[in-house]
């Protein structure tokens, strides 16, 4: 195998950690401008290969999938706030889980949450009044977690417990921002930092567990119908094994529980996983697309005339999301310059060769939709705005894997069909209604388990 590829040098100690913790959306361009596809450098005690190349990430994510697996990166504060969910578990626990929510993501299940996602978004409309200035990150984050409760655990959430979970997310992600001086301090060291984190899960987590006490409450009275509100009635596809029971991901995962299937941690972990992995990137990605289209007029223009196509004879269905193509265009150049997940990790089971170079066993890779998105390689001109390279002629012209804001492989995001309708529809419904205004500073970003704004994001909203 070939030598070790090129990269920064780092500090002792620390490696590239604190280039890193500045900025890793800079640092991690800055490598790949000056070394290449692939590039080495030290994130404290790791050793870290950073692949840039649409061909390297498609293999390691797809071809050579076996070979890798979700990285440990010696710090259990991600074992602590996710446990074995979906996004964290390997091998037979994986497999286990992933069949088990499959049917709560098929496709005539989703198509038929249109109207609870409808609903929720015209109720917090209503609160909307012409001339207002709203933190649109907040307003979307909070409309997207009364969907995803509905719509996977077959209940509601109260306002108050939704404020609960958007005031915890700031010290659970403040826990993962890159920090090179985290790795000297064990998790169970009582630092403020330590405390907030595990307070935050602690909240998190009897947030979920009314949650669950009132659906199963909600089982036992029989005045009530089992399915749950709007959506969550929708029968699994032929041949799941249960038939016409209800099949939001609660109530299959709570009947794999009397089955012995699952234990109350299995449970636990699975519905923190979807509460934070199923509002934030959706919610992330319409912030993103609100702003984008307050810069630029033209598209907001087009959106909003498919928007009131959709909405001409009646809230939007699935049918009409399928029929808004400049709309999903848009959302492809939003997570494009602004991939909610900007940077996706792998670690070799084995000693690996990837673009020429030996990348050992245990290190870190880190496939980055950041810097792939943004490549001159694959897009002219890639700093611009422009939806129409998401037409279909000019898509074809890329590799597969310049883009992948939703990952690939056996590992994609199981819920990626359920946000793009999702914030299809949201956005059908707020552009049919109101132009968003943005009146912040230059937006600037954060690097977390996902990219966050820096700062609020305010937008004054408009009656059209």
């Amino acid at each position: 195998m070939s030598v070790t590829p090129p990269g920064p040098i780092g500090d002792p100690v620390f490696g590239n950690g604190r280039q890193y913790a500045d900025d890793p959306f800079s640092f991690m361009r800055a490598c790949a401008d000056s070394y290449g596809d692939v590039v080495r450098f030290d994130l404290g005690p790791r050793e870290t290969f950073l692949l840039t190349n649409p061909a390297d990430v498609e293999r390691v994510l797809v071809a050579d999938a076996e070979r890798y697996r979700k990285p440990q990166f010696g710090d259990d504060a991600m074992d602590t706030l996710l446990g074995d969910g979906l996004l964290m578990s390997e091998g037979e626990t994986w497999q286990r889980q992933r069949k088990l929510a499959n049917p709560s993501f098929h496709n005539r299940r989703i198509g038929a949450l249109a109207g609870t996602m409808v609903d929720h978004t015209e109720s917090q409309l209503g609160d909307w009044s012409d001339g207002d200035v709203v933190d649109i990150q907040l307003e979307v984050a909070r409309l997207t977690v009364k969907i995803i409760v509905s719509a996977m655990f077959g209940a509601d959430i109260t306002d108050e417990e939704v404020k609960t979970v958007q005031e915890k997310l700031e010290p659970l992600g403040a826990r993962f921002e890159p920090d090179p001086r985290r790795f000297l301090i064990p998790s169970w060291v009582p630092t403020r930092e330590n405390r907030e984190f595990d307070a935050a899960i602690d909240t998190l987590e009897s947030v979920i567990d009314g949650i669950v006490e009132r659906r199963q409450g909600t089982e036992r009275d029989p005045s009530v119908d089992p399915a749950g509100p709007e959506g969550v009635a929708v029968r699994g596809p032929a041949g799941d094994g249960d038939g016409d029971l209800p099949m939001d991901l609660l109530s299959v995962l709570l009947r794999a529980r009397e089955r012995g299937e699952q234990t109350d941690e299995n449970l636990r972990d699975e519905l923190v996983t979807m509460l934070l992995a199923g509002h934030d990137t959706t919610a992330l990605a319409l912030t993103y697309t609100f702003y984008l289209l307050s810069n630029h007029p033209e598209a907001r223009e087009r959106v909003a005339e498919e928007a009131a196509a959709a909405t001409a004879d009646g809230p939007p269905t699935a049918a009409d999301a399928r029929d808004m193509d400049f709309t999903e265009r848009v959302l492809n150049e939003s997570m494009r310059l602004y991939p909610p997940v900007y940077t996706v990790f792998r670690e070799p089971k084995i000693d690996v060769k990837v673009g020429g170079y030996r990348i050992p066993e245990g290190s870190a890779l880190m496939l980055s939709q950041w810097v792939v998105h943004r490549s001159p390689r694959w897009y002219d001109d890639p700093e611009t705005f422009d939806p129409s390279r998401w037409e279909p002629q000019r898509r074809s012209q890329r590799p597969r894997f310049a883009y992948f804001p939703f990952g690939g492989g056996p590992r994609h995001c199981i819920g990626k069909a359920f946000s793009l309708l999702e914030a299809k529809l949201i956005l059908a419904k707020v552009c049919s209604q109101y132009d968003l205004e943005y009146e912040g500073p230059d937006l600037s970003l954060r690097g977390s388990l996902t990219m966050h704004p820096n700062h609020p994001v305010p937008m004054r909203i408009r009656e059209r």
